[in-house]
């Protein structure tokens, strides 16, 4: 099968949505796929041009990556959300779709896949339906942008939804429920292959070895969505003796949140932050801590659409994981099995479960090689691949 991956992303991002697409791409030929990757060829942030996709995100040269040209005047609007800056987005994303589409007007004998549901739209009046196949993450906002969603779920071969809520709001629009099915996020499991143990680990990023250390790994907001992190901050201040050690970005989020640790009378000593890291680097990390947290709020978008590939490497770590009981999260996780579960934003029950923890290494130990069990049986980049290119191929 040759499979085409269309993506209007800026390659290599700090985002998590570019290394999901390119570990998904390399698991789509691992699993015997012809697969080429069109990306939109968008202008970088300093920090991420010239640099090799491939080498950034770990992954094997299993397939092609070719950028699609579009007009990106994005960087002269960053961080707007007004009038003028939608319409700078729409003019980006409606010149990369022509440019998407012309290229698939000369393509032939290929699946077209995409999380993009306007360019599926537009292919859909070019190319039959058994031959796109649409893998959704959310709800569209807004009324166009549903309407669009709801066009395409209606006109593509086959869907994938991240959790099993989105797959019924997927079929409340209208599409046929035989073809949409659920695909969690997962796990690249040779990323996890000869992680150093936890001394090893600390010894390498220069961290207390006998400290209880909580970590956060990620970007600290989705979408401009809060994701916890002062929540969790707050919790590991109370604890006195733990620190808290916070992987991901931007800095400038992160001086709010060290400031708050400050004011709780917490020493900066306590409080680790290593920054952006590259992705093959944060298994070492992961690797470094005795708990991983996932302290989302309640909002729509967790509770029911959200499926963080942190969570899946938590998993994938060994290390035991404190996250807010959202229905996203308890798809993948069981309380008292995989991981402890708390009540979205409930302080006290988070300093609860961090402190039980905290006082019990046995259960620590169980829970995380439980997690790494369960990850490992289902929920691998590989599995998912496997199972929808049969899908496809059955349409």
């Amino acid at each position: 099968m040759k499979l085409i991956y269309v993506a209007n992303i800026r390659l290599p991002t700090e985002k998590a949505h570019g290394l999901q697409i390119m570990q998904n791409c390399e698991a789509f030929a691992d699993a015997g796929a012809q697969v080429a990757l069109w990306a939109a060829n968008r202008v970088n942030s300093p920090g991420l041009r010239d640099v090799d996709p491939y080498a950034h995100y770990g992954v094997e040269r299993r397939f092609s990556l070719q950028r699609l040209p579009t007009l990106d005047l994005l960087p002269l609007v960053p961080g707007r959300s007004d009038a003028i800056a939608r319409l700078i987005f729409g003019l980006q994303l409606v010149t990369f779709t022509l440019a998407a589409v012309l290229r698939a007007l000369f393509t032939r004998t290929a699946v077209f896949y995409s999380r993009d549901p306007l360019l599926l739209l537009t292919l859909s009046w070019i190319k039959p339906r058994r031959v796109l196949a649409y893998e959704a993450h959310s709800l569209a906002p807004g009324r166009i942008g549903r309407a669009i969603q709801t066009m395409t779920t209606r006109r593509v071969g086959t869907i994938f939804t991240t959790t099993a809520r989105l797959r019924q709001d997927i079929i409340a629009l209208g599409a046929a429920a035989a073809r949409v099915h659920v695909a969690h996020d997962g796990i690249r499991e040779a990323r996890f292959a000869g992680v150093p143990d936890q001394r090893e680990a600390r010894l390498a990023l220069g961290w207390n070895e006998d400290a209880f250390i909580i970590g956060y790994v990620g970007r600290l907001q989705t979408m401009d969505m809060d994701k916890g992190v002062g929540d969790l901050v707050a919790a590991a201040a109370a604890l006195g003796s733990a620190q808290i050690a916070l992987v991901g970005g931007p800095d400038a989020l992160v001086e709010p949140l060290r400031a708050r640790w400050r004011a709780l009378g917490r020493g900066d000593e306590d409080f680790l932050y290593g920054g952006q890291v590259r992705p093959d680097r944060v298994p070492l990390y992961l690797a470094a801590f005795d708990v991983c947290a996932m302290p989302f709020p309640w909002t729509t978008h967790f509770a029911y659409y959200a499926s963080p590939i942190k969570l899946f490497e938590y998993m994938a770590a060994g290390r035991a994981i404190v996250a807010s009981d959202l229905p996203s999260t308890a798809e993948v996780v069981r309380e008292g099995e995989t991981a402890l579960l708390y009540p979205p934003s409930d302080v006290p029950a988070l300093v609860a479960a961090l402190r039980r923890l905290k006082e019990d290494v046995t259960l620590r130990e169980r829970l995380g090689a439980a997690a790494r069990v369960e990850v490992l049986a289902h929920y691998t980049w590989a599995a998912r691949a496997r199972m929808i290119l049969s899908l496809i191929a059955a349409e």
